[in-house]
């Protein structure tokens, strides 16, 4: 028999098997935070895009550490967050093998982005969906009926979602079509949150009302994919001695002769990334506010701070690339997230309550960094750039 000269641990986790790409594209919770019914009624879950990356400056509140009141620097995901559309409610009932949707209300008007997501080919569809269900808001009889229905929510449910979606229209990305999903309701009775999700119906949710500052929470998304690699990149195997036989990037055995099978520990060549994963207390730096218009003047000053009052949006100049300008709201998270930029990502709350001091922490920013991601930039903002330049030729009147 013959063994290995020096034991090592294995390469690569086995609790994420199998490294496969992901049936859906948009994350899906697998679970949503514990119902509190003392509480006022809540979202537990909301959808935002990966716009990208950026750094901050801010004082450190932790007695006790070394870094305490000292300035540090993090980088930090923008991810912007339109306000979502409600547009139907479901209520599902607690069987023996689990929950089972009883009733679905739709509203009575739903918006053509989220019709879409219901065709593969919208253009030569004849966008009949919801054509005959929105007729029943419209006569009595089926007023009456959806009352009926909401009522037998109340009575019978134990857990109420929402059916939510995303706003493309406002987001002004070349995709036309809606994220669509269901957001569980926290908080008060059934009857509180089938009553919160018919008042809303129709209505803008905003992501304010959903998270808030410092707070801890989830993302769950698909990360970026990589497509099909060899075992040095996808399982961070060792290389082989330069001089090996037909390539170096590879497992020098991939088992015994018997049993004459490989098994399934074995790390191979395959997929990787575009993988469904669940990322764990990340923590909200900034609720930003999108751009909106006040005294017919248009407020973009999103990303000034107490030390640093300059006059600047949170897009660094150039934009974020390979995405754009962020113009509607979005939320601040420390460090890095999955996916890559455009990427549809789920924020939802935190399943636990949080009582450690840094996930209590207050956060005060200082400064954010605006200056262009695409290459060295040195300049925040474009009149610090005039300003070091002077006039250009380029921007001589003739």
């Amino acid at each position: 028999m013959s063994h290995r000269k020096f034991e090592a641990p294995r390469h690569g986790s086995k609790g994420f098997l199998p490294k496969c790409r992901s049936k859906r594209h948009r994350g899906k919770p697998k679970a949503f935070p514990k119902d509190d019914p003392s509480k006022p009624v809540h979202l537990t879950a909301f959808l935002g895009y990966k716009a990208g990356m950026t750094h901050i400056v801010r004082e450190v509140d932790r007695p006790g550490s070394k870094v305490n009141k000292k300035e540090i620097v993090e980088g930090c995901t923008i991810i912007e967050t339109p306000p979502m559309v409600a547009i139907g409610v479901v209520g599902y009932i607690e069987t023996p093998r689990g929950l089972r949707a009883l009733k679905t209300v739709w509203a009575e008007h739903i918006g053509e982005e989220a019709k879409r997501r219901f065709y593969k080919n919208w253009s030569q569809s004849k966008k009949k969906a919801f054509t005959k269900s929105c007729t029943k808001w419209a006569d009595d009889l089926g007023k009456k009926e959806i009352e009926k229905e909401l009522n037998q929510m109340k009575k019978y449910c134990t857990t109420i979602r929402v059916i939510v979606h995303t706003q493309m229209k406002i987001l002004r990305r070349r995709q036309k079509k809606a994220h669509i999903m269901e957001v569980q309701l926290n908080g008060g009775s059934v009857s509180d949150k089938v009553n919160f999700a018919r008042e809303h119906f129709e209505k803008e949710i905003p992501v304010g009302a959903v998270f808030a500052q410092d707070e801890m929470i989830d993302i769950i998304g698909v990360t970026k994919g990589h497509g099909f690699k060899g075992v040095t990149s996808r399982w961070h195997t060792k290389k082989l001695p330069r001089k090996t036989h037909k390539g170096l990037r590879k497992v020098a055995c991939i088992g015994a002769w018997h049993p004459s099978r490989i098994q399934f520990t074995v790390p191979r060549a395959g997929q990787k990334g575009y993988h469904h994963r669940t990322e764990v207390n990340k923590k909200i730096y900034r609720m930003g506010a999108g751009f909106a218009m006040k005294d017919g003047k248009l407020v973009k000053n999103n990303a000034a701070t107490d030390y640093d009052l300059a006059d600047k949006s949170i897009n660094p100049m150039g934009g974020f690339p390979h995405y754009g300008e962020v113009k509607q709201d979005f939320i601040m998270l420390k460090g890095c997230c999955i996916g890559p930029k455009k990427r549809v990502l789920t924020l939802r709350k935190s399943l636990f309550i949080h009582t450690k001091k840094r996930a209590l922490e207050k956060i005060n920013l200082k400064f954010i960094d605006t200056s262009s991601k695409f290459g060295h930039g040195r300049f925040q903002t474009p009149q610090d750039k005039a300003a070091f330049m002077g006039p250009l030729k380029k921007d001589r009147k003739e």
